[in-house]
């Protein structure tokens, strides 16, 4: 057989905003895809109509754009496939739904929600199926005129698959490998709905993969169960020659405990479980994303792909080209995937230091701005690269480099009783002396001059170096205590040791 151009798809629901697992699962695709010559498409599969949340789709599509998961075609990106969205195939879908009852694999049942509860609480575990469907209201047990009459009549009905029990069905996985499901263990699942003339996701899901020519399935493990029933749609539509390769992608588990990864675990550890901020548009409740809290997206996508998935080395930094090139689903685990979100901190962190000076001061630029900070007036890029090495996020910038915009106001007491030892205030004010003598502010240069000047007198090194930074920074914290005076300069530097001075007082 001629091999086939691989073809994936991403086919989320708009029923809200993209989870993080989902992310994970585009991203597969997409390293599939890519690695493999092949394409990628973006369907939104939004046949239920009553789970549509206004903004969704726009949102899932903004997200992946910035995690740089690129479709080559799909919703907002076209192709010769569409349309792309499955409210928009109405008309496909009723072709083949008339196809299957028209060869027998399917059938019409008027059962309502309440005849379903009633047999639900008279059969134990009741499922519908080759037992159980001879007593009930469908086309398999009446007469013809009778299904006819009703549809006339406008009575809502559904169709069925109709499967035949005791058939072993062989899903063929590349992760889990063969699994072997009987059939009787299947129930009849709805695949279409008068009510709102439009399929389940089964029949809507087989039916597009066999149009748009997917020739892998890389999904969910939360899918799996779904996956003998497509198997058997395939062969009742006589599709087994193109039925597409499967892979079930291991869930991704709470951080501790056990279960699936959910946002209450993120509400409640504090780290996000979407990629881009979400306002619910009934609830107005914002949910917090992975950009907003200052994630850069290639450390999202390098953590992700680590997720039930690794190279075999060592390597723990990987590009997306590098991920491509080495990506290979058939060693994903089987087994689920904790959610270290720590490891995420830290993937961004890494990312971070491999930014520029001038990448780094573009990001805290606006976080001065709205201190009120007059940006013009430093040198930011000076100032992030004495402290980059301390952060995770651009936003973390602030607490580290705030002392360098605004003199302090209050000062650690921990530190005052540590360091501002009776004497100390006739020491600083003797380096206050030293220090309007000095014209040269550069950091090596007047880190001598001090030096020299506490060895010649002296005096006990670590406390006059602390209780200069206390009075300068306000704490015993930051950088190199001469790159803080080279930046913040000559003027600014005594100003902060005279306010010290008359500030600080000794702690008993």
């Amino acid at each position: 057989m001629e091999q086939r151009k691989v073809r994936v798809r991403f086919a989320p629901s708009p029923t809200g905003p993209l989870h993080i697992g989902g992310v994970r699962t585009a991203l597969y695709n997409y390293l599939f895809a890519k690695q493999n010559g092949g394409d990628m498409i973006l369907r939104i599969e939004d046949t239920d109509s009553q789970r549509f949340v206004p903004g969704a789709e726009d949102y899932i599509i903004t997200a992946l754009e910035w995690l740089g998961v690129k479709f080559d075609e799909g919703v907002n990106y076209g192709g010769e496939y569409g349309p792309y969205r499955q409210s928009e195939r109405r008309d496909i879908y009723r072709k083949y739904v008339n196809q299957l009852l028209e060869a027998g694999k399917a059938y019409i049942a008027f059962d309502t929600p309440q005849e379903l509860e009633a047999k639900r609480n008279e059969i134990a575990n009741f499922q519908y199926d080759a037992k159980t469907r001879g007593a009930m209201r469908n086309s398999l047990v009446m007469d013809k005129a009778e299904v006819d009459k009703l549809i006339a009549e406008g009575e809502k009905y559904v169709v069925r698959i109709k499967i035949e029990p005791d058939e072993d069905v062989v899903v063929d996985d590349m992760i889990r490998g063969k699994v072997t499901i009987n059939s009787s263990v299947l129930d009849d699942k709805v695949l279409y709905k008068s009510a709102d003339d439009l399929p389940t996701y089964h029949l809507a899901n087989i039916v597009d993969d066999h149009l748009m020519e997917v020739t892998h399935v890389i999904r969910g493990e939360e899918w799996l169960p779904s996956a003998p029933l497509h198997v058997l749609l395939y062969r009742a539509f006589g599709w087994e020659e193109t039925m597409p390769r499967f892979a079930h992608l291991p869930l991704l588990l709470k951080p501790e405990g056990n279960g699936k990864l959910s946002k209450r675990d993120g509400d409640r550890l504090g780290f996000p479980v979407f990629p881009l901020e979400w306002k619910d548009p009934k609830s107005g409740e914002i949910s917090s994303g992975y950009r907003e809290s200052g994630y850069l997206p290639e450390a999202v996508v390098n953590f992700l792909a680590l997720l039930g998935w690794n190279p075999g080395t060592e390597q723990e930094l990987l590009s997306m080209e590098e991920l491509i090139k080495l990506f290979n689903i058939e060693k994903c685990s089987k087994a689920g995937a904790k959610f270290d979100y720590e490891k995420g901190k830290w993937f961004n962190h890494k990312y971070i230091q491999e930014k520029s000076d001038a990448e780094i001061a573009e990001m805290f630029i606006p976080i001065l701005k709205e201190k009120g900070v007059d940006v013009e007036a430093y040198n930011v890029e000076k100032i992030v690269s004495l402290v980059k090495s301390r952060i995770n996020f651009a936003k973390d910038l602030w607490a580290q480099t705030s002392f360098f915009f605004e003199a302090p106001q209050t000062y650690a007491e921990k530190d005052i009783r540590k360091r501002w030892k009776e004497g100390m205030p006739q020491i600083i004010t003797e380096l206050v002396a030293l220090l309007e003598k000095e014209e040269n502010f550069a950091s090596a240069a007047l880190e001598e001059v001090v030096l020299s000047w506490i060895a010649k007198n002296e005096y006990h090194l670590g406390n006059t170096m602390n209780a200069f930074r206390l009075a300068v920074v306000g704490e015993c914290r930051g950088p190199h205590m001469f790159d803080i005076t080279e930046v913040i300069g000559k003027e600014e530097t005594i100003a902060r040791l005279k306010t010290g001075l008359d500030k600080i007082k000794p702690v008993e």
